[in-house]
């Protein structure tokens, strides 16, 4: 069974230096049909301005994934972490039982572009943690590459969740098949470009839900960049 989420039928935040969509009730945006899908809570495409952001704010029982897709992201956090993040760069941030980080467009001249990720954790509190891996275009072309795993696996960054994200660049004949355990289903989510999922036509900023198949197939691509998320029904 696919169930499509379309990007124009996304929520939408404006706020001069923020345009964000949510595919998941997020802030002011509030669908009782859009609240989840398992354990995937948010996923919020975010373009911020040059010189703008996130002034500090506190999370609490949530895994925060950050995907950059271009520009330069500024972290800090009360953990004493601060970073840049650019392209291929996934930064996790497990808030555990409390933690205040800032985000902000590390440019003075160019905006930033990421999506905002959060998982709901397999259970509450613990203590806040953070990593950052980068993964190449190389690694994720034509293939599924792993970047998210309950057990930090094949050199993926670690959730507190039996959940896996993975990522793959696609373009022409290339095509990524993902087999899916029984219990188990898949969110994608087009990131840029445009691909067919279960003969299913997605552009940038669509997404599907897959649940009830055997296999997720991506195929037909055009200069596509995706998310796959395995997660328990």
């Amino acid at each position: 069974m696919l169930k499509v989420r379309k990007s124009a039928d996304r929520g939408a935040a404006s706020f001069g230096w923020l345009r964000s969509q949510h595919t998941f009730s997020f802030g002011h945006y509030y669908d009782p049909a859009h609240m989840n899908v398992g354990p995937l809570r948010v996923i919020n495409e975010d373009r911020v301005a040059p010189g703008r952001g996130f002034d500090p704010h506190s999370h609490k029982n949530m895994e925060i994934i950050s995907y950059v897709l271009d520009g330069a992201l500024e972290h800090k956090d009360s953990m004493g972490n601060g970073s840049v993040l650019r392209y291929g760069d996934v930064q996790r941030m497990s808030a555990g039982t409390g933690v205040t980080h800032s985000e902000y467009n590390h440019s003075a001249t160019e905006s930033v572009h990421f999506l905002q990720i959060w998982v709901i954790p397999a259970e509450a509190g613990g203590e806040p943690g953070y990593e950052e891996k980068h993964f190449d275009t190389d690694s994720k072309r034509g293939t599924l590459r792993l970047i998210a795993s309950n057990d930090g696996r094949d050199g993926s960054v670690s959730l507190r969740q039996d959940a896996a994200i993975y990522a793959t660049i696609l373009d022409g004949s290339e095509r990524a098949d993902h087999a899916l355990l029984p219990g188990r289903q898949a969110y994608v989510q087009v990131a840029r470009g445009s691909l067919t999922v279960n003969g299913c036509a997605l552009e940038a900023g669509d997404a599907v839900q897959v649940s009830d198949e055997a296999v997720v197939a991506l195929s037909d691509a055009k200069d596509a960049e995706v998310l796959l998320f395995d997660l328990p029904v």
